[in-house]
């Protein structure tokens, strides 16, 4: 039964303990001139004139006084001491209704008790004032502006009231409801999924009014749902009519002049590998033997810019969404099938402009010459990964001397990145095998084999040599020039310290010492780890304490592959920094001069951003088609790996499923359970029983929400009689 809305525009009752006096206190001092006032002053600006309120205001400037967060000075006045009023920070919402700001460059994040965030959001730009420090407390302030809203719309359910609606949001960290006039339903009714957005917020409203956009249809529906998750994250999931019309009017034919202006690849072997279910292929790879006894590997990529000219509706479009998105059951692309499946795809046995790099290579996959341009190739192939695997592990094909000299020389170029410090992260991704109306019917997990690492060193190493081509100073002469690069910082001492400290309690060491020590104690312990139960939590912990890597025009070099140059210029069907990638190359081998890096950096930020948006709306797709997965499996019992630690519960992956659940901390009946976050772990506090990441757990599904993508779990032994470590073990 939908709960009862009143009117948002009705201000909110004033607190009245002593803790909420004393935030009130601080606010209102805030806010007055000088941050000063006397006790009439503030009892006035607080609307609290009786003589009980006065009593209380009293009371909690004394406490604050004690505390030195206000200061008396004479004549009976109070003045707020503050550190600086003019933090910027983004603000991180928590379950509570209270919220942290995160400062850049600031190591301590601010607290903002609930009745002083102020209308913001998750993820908004804020400016804090700081109050003065108490000391053993975190750093405490208030928000007082909000300078930039991160979205102003959201995704949930229609709640109809009487003449008006409410729509309760799906996200878990918008802590309000939207209040939905009648004027601005736009034909949704009651229970209806829909996307709203913020049009205003009174100063005295609890909830922001809203209008609604679009009304996606009935929830739980597979469509709706993968709709929803789309829309929550601002990605389009459709093309306009005028941007299919452009793409659909671009000439299909290769003309006599282009084939003219390209280098031809069309006599040489050239062949693609991609997954089996793929429609879009954007790279291939061509090999011929040298007189001089080497080879010539060409690194062949859809020349997109070809299609899509700088400037138009299509390119713009292209540059909004900056990624294709891959949800469990689609792809959403950047551009549109006609390009994506089409014109720019490597199709076999079809003539198609490229833009490559050739290499020269010798017996040890040294290159010894490198030449960049635009081609035409003609695909003799395509192979599946399976197809290529079928290959190196021993089988019969018409290419197979093609396919095994790249498999020994892309095992060579591997080789030679792990001996320089590269990381191996070769993370399982989860699949799902669905039925014709997508359904999930299983769910596994794609391995990466030799086939995959072959594509994958021969495109490392095309967008290594085009980024040290672009970028690298020559013969004394000026810096490189503008370009876009994937860059990937070097990880936090701090948080490789707490890595290696949670490690060492299932007997694995990282040498903190130089870089190289570094990266082969993680390669290491990485695979000692496979195949073991805390394998996915040590490698999600290692993932953790990297950098995030992201594309900007200001070169730091790639950690994690240990390159000093790095580009992304391999994938411009699905990725718009490749676009970029390729526009810059040529300029520069037109002998154009470095161009100006501000609007280039200002997309690399907006690419990163989609980019991140992108891999979010995947992982609720995974999370929604779990839940759905294990929907009809509710009082079933399974084994479990605890995979996190939070102060209000524990999460489990099952094992047969792959699925993960939580147990709230309320459900460990046996004791009473303490949050320590430090070592992960969950820890009784009369019997010292502890959880930890990394635990077996035996668990029930209690229950499933489809809907908000929850998998509810109990303890299958509830009073810990058979689970557990205990503290001195």
């Amino acid at each position: 039964m939908p709960k009862k809305r009143k009117l948002p525009h009705l201000p909110r009752k004033k607190g009245s303990s002593s803790n909420a006096f004393k935030h009130d206190v601080l606010s209102a001092l805030g806010r007055l001139k000088d941050h000063t006032a006397q006790l009439d002053q503030l009892a006035q600006a607080l609307g609290h004139d009786d003589p009980g309120s006065r009593h209380k205001i009293l009371t909690a400037l004394e406490a604050l006084v004690a505390e030195n967060r206000v200061r008396k000075l004479p004549e009976g006045r109070y003045q707020l001491i503050t550190v600086d009023q003019h933090l910027l920070g983004r603000v991180e919402m928590t379950s509570t209704g209270a919220a942290y700001v995160v400062c850049e460059g600031s190591a301590e994040d601010i607290y903002i008790p609930p009745r002083r965030v102020r209308h913001a959001l998750h993820g908004d730009t804020v400016r804090v004032m700081l109050y003065a420090r108490r000391k053993g407390h975190k750093p405490e302030g208030e928000i007082v502006e909000i300078v930039t809203r991160k979205r102003m719309e959201f995704v949930g359910v229609l709640q109809m009231s009487g003449h008006f609606g409410f729509l309760v949001p799906d996200n878990r960290k918008m802590m309000v409801d939207l209040y939905i006039p009648k004027e601005a339903l736009n034909g949704a009714v009651d229970g209806q999924k829909c996307l709203a957005r913020i049009t205003d917020w009174p100063e005295k409203a609890s909830s922001p009014f809203g209008e609604i956009v679009e009304i996606l249809g009935q929830p739980g529906e597979h469509h709706v749902e993968i709709h929803s998750i789309l829309a929550e994250y601002g990605l389009p999931y459709r093309f306009t009519d005028e941007i299919e019309a452009e793409a659909l009017a671009i000439p299909r034919e290769i003309t006599d002049r282009d084939v003219a202006a390209r280098r031809d690849f069309r006599q040489v072997t050239t062949f693609t590998i991609d997954p089996f279910d793929a429609k879009d292929f954007d790279d291939a790879l061509s090999i011929r033997k040298l007189e001089n006894g080497r080879v010539e590997v060409g690194v062949h990529i859809a020349d997109v810019t070809h299609y899509l000219k700088a400037g138009s509706a299509l390119d713009r479009e292209a540059e909004q969404r900056a990624t294709s998105v891959y949800l469990v059951d689609r792809v959403v692309p950047m551009l549109p099938e006609v390009l994506s499946n089409d014109l720019c795809s490597l199709r076999p046995n079809e003539d198609k402009c490229c833009f490559s790099a050739v290499f020269e290579l010798d017996h040890r996959a040294v290159v010894h010459e490198r030449w960049f341009g635009r081609t035409l190739i003609h695909s003799d192939h395509r192979f599946a990964y399976e197809d290529a695997q079928a290959i190196i592990e021993g089988g019969e094909h018409a290419l197979k001397d093609e396919v095994l000299e790249l498999h020994k020389l892309a095992r060579q170029l591997r080789e030679r990145r792990i001996q320089k410090g590269a990381l191996l992260f070769d993370r399982e991704e989860v699949k799902f095998t669905l039925d014709e109306n997508g359904n999930p019917l299983g769910i596994y997990f794609k391995v990466s084999k030799e086939a995959n690492h072959l594509i994958e060193e021969f495109m490392l190493l095309a967008n290594r040599e085009v980024a040290e081509f672009v970028g690298k100073k020559r013969d004394g002469g000026p810096t490189g020039k503008t370009f876009v690069y994937r860059v990937h910082d070097d990880p936090d001492p701090g948080k490789l310290l707490d890595l290696n400290n949670f490690v060492k309690q299932f007997g694995y060491q990282l040498h903190l010492g130089s870089r190289k020590s570094v990266t082969d104690s993680l390669n290491q312990m990485l695979a000692e780890v496979k195949g073991k139960g805390e394998a996915r939590m040590i490698e999600t912990l290692a993932l953790r304490s990297m950098a995030k890597a992201e594309y900007s025009t200001r070169n730091v070099g790639h950690y994690g592959l240990a390159f000093d140059y790095y580009s992304h210029f391999t994938s411009p069907i699905r990725r718009y920094p490749d676009v970029m990638a390729h526009r810059l190359l040529q300029h520069y081998l037109d002998e154009g001069q470095s161009v100006p890096s501000d609007v280039w950096e200002a997309q690399c930020k907006h690419s990163s951003e989609r980019e991140k948006l992108a891999a979010e709306a995947e992982r609720a797709s995974i999370k929604y088609m779990q839940a759905k997965f294990m929907a009809d499996r509710e009082g079933q019992s399974f084994d479990g790996i605890i995979s996190g630690v939070t102060d209000w519960g524990v999460y489990v992956e099952i094992t047969e499923t792959h699925c993960e659940g939580m147990v709230r901390i309320r459900d460990f009946r046996d004791d009473y359970y303490v949050f320590d976050e430090k070592n992960y772990q969950i820890v009784g506090d009369a019997t010292g029983r502890r959880y930890r990441l990394g635990d077996p757990l035996r668990v029930k599904v209690r229950k499933v929400d489809v809907e908000k993508k929850q998998i509810d779990l109990e303890l299958d032994d509830p009073y810990g009689r058979k689970r557990g470590r205990e503290q001195d073990d």
